[in-house]
C-alpha cells in the first residue's frame, strides 16, 4: 500500500473508532435515533456542501450517477446509521464496534458478486483470518447486554457497510469524493428531518451531548467520509474496510488511557492479532506470473522439436 493509502487507513482507523462512544452519549441522553442521525447528516451536508458547488459541476455530476448514488447513500448511510444508533439503545458502545469488525469478512465475501476484481492471496486471506481471530478475543468478554432485535441491527449494518464500498468502486470511482458525500449526506438529512422534528428534545442537552454531536457530525461523518471514499480509491473497496479491525483496538486503548479500564494480556494479544491482521489484509497482492510465449516458426508450423526428423527428410 502506497504511503497516501496507510495515511488514509490511520486516519480512519481512529476516526471511525470514536463514534460508538459518542453515539451512546447521545443516546443515553434520551435524544432518539432520527435526531441522531439528522443532527449527524445536516452538519456533515453543511459543511461539505459549498466546496462541493465551488468544484462545479455537482448537478451535472448527481443526474449522470443519481442511481448508483442514491443506492449508496441508502445502503451507507440512511439505512445503517439509523439500525446502528437505535442499537446502541441497549448495546454497548464497545459491544456495537467490535460487532462492525465483521465488515472486511462480508465484504470479501460479497465481492465475487460484484466483480471487484480484487485478487486475494494467501497472505491478504490469512490477515483477514488474523484480523477476525483478534476481534473474537476482544469481542467475547465484551459480548453482554442487549437483545436479539440489537443485535441484528448491527448485523444489518454490517451488511450496508460492506455492500456500499463495493457500489463506490464499480459505479462510481470517477465521481470526486465532495461530490458524492456532500449530497448524499443532504439527502439523508431531508430524509430524517421529520421524525427528528417529532422526536425533538424538550430542552437544549447538555454540554457533552451537544459536543458528542458536533464531533460526530463534522469530524466523524464530514471529514471522515471523505477520506474514507479516498481510500477506497487508493486501495480498492475490500482492503480500505480492513480498518474495522482497527477501530475496536483504538476504542480499547482509548479507554484505558482516557477512562482508566484495565488492559488485559488478552487485550494485548488481541492488538498484536488485529495490527499483523491488518498489514497483510492491505498487503498488495504480488505480481502474477507471465504466461510462457509460444513461439511460432515463420511458416505458420511449429518447428519438429526431433533432430533426426529434419535429416529424414533431407535425405
Amino acid at each position: 500500500m502506497t504511503a497516501r493509502g496507510w495515511m488514509l487507513f490511520s486516519m480512519m482507523s481512529v476516526v471511525w473508532g470514536i463514534p460508538y462512544l459518542l453515539i451512546k452519549v447521545a443516546v443515553d441522553a434520551d435524544l432518539s435515533p432520527s435526531v441522531v442521525v439528522f443532527t449527524r447528516c445536516a452538519l456533515g451536508a453543511a459543511l461539505l456542501l459549498p466546496f462541493a458547488l465551488r468544484q462545479g459541476g455537482l448537478t451535472w455530476t448527481v443526474r449522470a450517477h443519481w442511481r448508483p448514488m442514491l443506492a449508496f447513500a441508502c445502503i451507507e448511510i440512511i439505512g445503517p446509521w439509523w439500525t446502528l444508533t437505535d442499537a446502541e439503545r441497549h448495546l454497548s458502545s464497545s459491544t456495537a464496534g467490535l460487532l462492525i469488525a465483521g465488515v472486511p469478512i462480508v465484504g470479501v465475501a460479497l465481492a465475487r458478486f460484484f466483480g471487484a476484481g480484487e485478487r486475494l492471496g494467501v497472505r491478504r486471506v490469512a490477515g483477514l483470518t488474523l484480523g477476525l481471530a483478534g476481534v473474537a478475543v476482544l469481542t467475547v468478554p465484551h459480548l453482554t447486554g442487549g437483545d436479539a432485535r440489537s443485535l441484528g441491527e448491527v448485523l444489518l449494518t454490517v451488511l450496508g457497510y460492506a455492500t456500499a464500498p463495493l457500489i463506490a468502486a464499480r459505479w462510481l470511482r470517477e465521481v470526486p469524493s465532495l461530490q458524492l458525500t456532500a449530497p448524499c449526506l443532504a439527502l439523508a438529512a431531508v430524509v430524517y428531518a421529520p421524525a427528528a422534528a417529532v422526536s425533538w428534545p424538550s430542552s437544549v442537552p447538555s454540554v457533552s451531548v451537544l459536543v458528542s454531536l458536533a464531533a460526530l457530525g463534522v469530524v466523524c461523518t464530514a471529514v471522515a467520509f471523505v477520506a474514507f471514499l479516498e481510500l477506497i480509491k487508493e486501495v480498492g473497496p475490500t482492503r480500505a474496510t480492513v480498518f474495522t479491525y482497527v477501530n475496536p483496538a483504538v476504542a480499547v486503548g482509548a479507554g484505558a488511557v482516557f477512562l482508566d479500564e484495565r488492559l488485559t494480556m488478552g487485550i494485548a494479544a488481541a492488538f498484536a492479532l488485529i495490527l499483523t491482521g491488518s498489514v497483510l489484509a492491505t498487503a498488495a497482492a504480488g505480481p502474477r506470473k507471465a504466461a510462457r510465449p509460444v513461439l511460432r516458426h515463420p511458416g505458420g508450423q511449429p518447428p519438429d522439436p526431433r533432430p533426426d526428423k529434419g535429416e529424414a527428410r533431407a535425405r
